[in-house]
């Protein structure tokens, strides 16, 4: 178990049903990690050190007795902070929440734990996870492991931090416009947001799990095997989610390295953004790789129907929506996320965004939905794959004066310091699957990720690309040098300390 880092949730879990190695020993190993380098990177907020080991220990007893057993079978994993896991601190990162013990198990996990996962903690998110970066009053901000005075991004950044540092093989995640695929790829690991429905999301009539259809529900790992894994696990419909849909065949059947017969559209702006030059130029080196697969690539200029500013904006409106609706149905509850100060400023200020907003106006922004789908359809008629970059930055750091957004400039233009240094949200709005593939370091040290996006419903392409560049240009060695960067740091810390 000395190289428990390197080892992926399916490698270990081969080993435990094979019982080279027991499930206690795997649960104590990452255990182990998160309490050695948690305080780096401050991916976890709660550990669930006792229920983890009582699990573990009911994984062992259940090996030994020869019962059949799933596909994760003590495989320990995270889980973000913003999903309920029965028993167990569910804080949604705010200080209104910080007791709160969750009474049952969102639906996407309790499947991952009925294939035998252990959950050992709740990983780190902002605030309600409303922002793209993870920082909050309740628990600060968590780290790239990469670069410590950086951010992991957001809002799933705990989970990535905890995949990328070894301290998990998998964790769990969510994405409304990004907050998968951008810490994904400041973190170096892989992530795949899937069409909207694959992943069902059981509502329950109170303010944090109704149904939201630009809200999906992954897991982030090293390696795009232990993504899909995780994901064919997770998928498929529940009643009590209309919007869920049966899904045939596995994202496993997918995994093939050849790309032959298809076409890929590369688009360094994706249609306008501005982006950093470093960026970028990991980005394009990679493109090579999807031609030896045997695909075509054709660089493209299309053109967004409106300026990215404006089309950032349309995607807040919808957040601040539902933002607004949180705070109405809160209200029976006794909580004013309107006025009450210990709620984030910025999440405040979106709640009254919201409120303002006329049914007129969230049909006009229901037309420029429309109008962005009709322009990224009219790529996908030609080609199976849009590749971009995921940021157009390579990093954000943490800030000591007060909480973590991001910049309001890239490359000269001005930007929505929330999300609009990324370039994720166009594919929430129109619902395709997107997954975000480590290409290599910025200068800084931070992971750049290349966005693979295709028509929904398609989400095997996106599969079967991310599995092509991975066999062609391996990122496994950007992890060598991470157990020396963290060991380092822990140190440091320990001797300020």
């Amino acid at each position: 178990m000395e190289d428990f880092a390197s080892l992926t949730a399916g490698r270990l879990a081969e080993l435990i049903r094979a019982g080279d190695v027991s499930p206690v020993e795997v649960v104590r190993k990452s255990l182990e990690r998160i309490e050695e380098y948690n305080g780096v990177v401050n991916a976890f907020v709660t550990v669930c050190r006792d229920e983890a080991l009582a699990a573990a220990e009911r994984a062992e007893r259940a090996l030994l007795s020869g019962a059949k057993v799933g596909p994760l079978h003590g495989v320990p994993i995270g889980v973000k902070d913003l999903d309920p896991v029965a028993g167990v601190r569910t804080t949604r990162a705010s200080l209104l929440f910080a007791d709160e013990v969750a009474p049952d198990t969102i639906e996407c996990v309790d499947r991952l734990v009925r294939a035998g996962a252990i959950v050992v903690g709740k990983t780190n998110t902002p605030e309600f996870g409303f922002k793209a970066t993870t920082d909050s009053a309740l628990f600060g901000p968590a780290s790239t492991p990469f670069n410590p005075a950086m951010n992991a991004g957001g809002s799933s950044g705990g989970s990535a931090a905890a995949v990328a540092s070894g301290m998990v093989p998998l964790a769990q995640g969510s994405d409304a416009g990004g907050s998968l695929r951008v810490p994904g790829a400041f973190c170096g690991v892989f992530t795949m947001m899937t069409t909207f429905g694959r992943v069902a999301v059981p509502a329950r009539p109170n303010a944090f799990r109704r149904l939201n259809p630009m809200v999906c529900y992954a897991p982030v790992a090293r390696t795009v095997e232990d993504a899909v894994l995780g994901l064919d696990l997770m998928s498929g419909p529940h009643p009590r989610d209309p919007y869920s849909f049966p899904v045939g065949d596995t994202l496993a059947s997918a995994l093939t390295p050849s790309l032959q017969g298809m076409r890929i559209a590369y688009s360094p702006d994706l249609g306008g953004y501005p982006f950093e030059a470093e960026v970028e130029q990991l980005v394009r080196a990679a493109l090579p790789a999807f031609k030896e697969a045997g695909a075509e690539v054709v660089e493209v200029d299309f053109r967004l129907p409106v300026p990215h500013a404006e089309l950032t904006a349309t995607w807040r409106r919808y957040l601040s929506l539902a933002h607004a609706e949180s705070a109405e149905i809160s209200r029976p509850m006794g909580l004013d996320f309107a006025g009450d100060e210990r709620i984030d400023p910025a999440y405040r200020e979106s709640v009254a965004v919201g409120a303002s907003l006329s049914a007129v106006d969230f049909r006009l922004a229901d037309l420029l939905r429309t109008q962005v789908l009709d322009t990224f359809e009219s790529v996908f008629d030609e080609f199976d794959l849009i590749i971009s970059p995921v940021n157009s930055i390579a990093g954000i750091p943490n800030d000591a004066t007060r909480t973590t957004v991001g910049p309001t400039e890239v490359a000269g233009q001005g930007v929505d310091r929330f999300v609009g240094w990324s370039m994720t949200s166009p594919f929430n709005l129109i619902g395709s699957p997107a997954a975000t593939v480590p290409v290599g370091l910025a200068s800084n040290g931070v992971p750049v990720g290349l966005q693979i996006a295709a028509r929904r419903h398609h989400d095997a392409a996106v599969v079967r690309g991310a599995a092509a560049l991975q066999a062609q240009r391996p990122w496994q060695h950007l992890y060598e040098g991470l157990e020396g960067t963290l060991a380092a740091c822990a140190k440091a810390m320990r001797a300020d300390a």
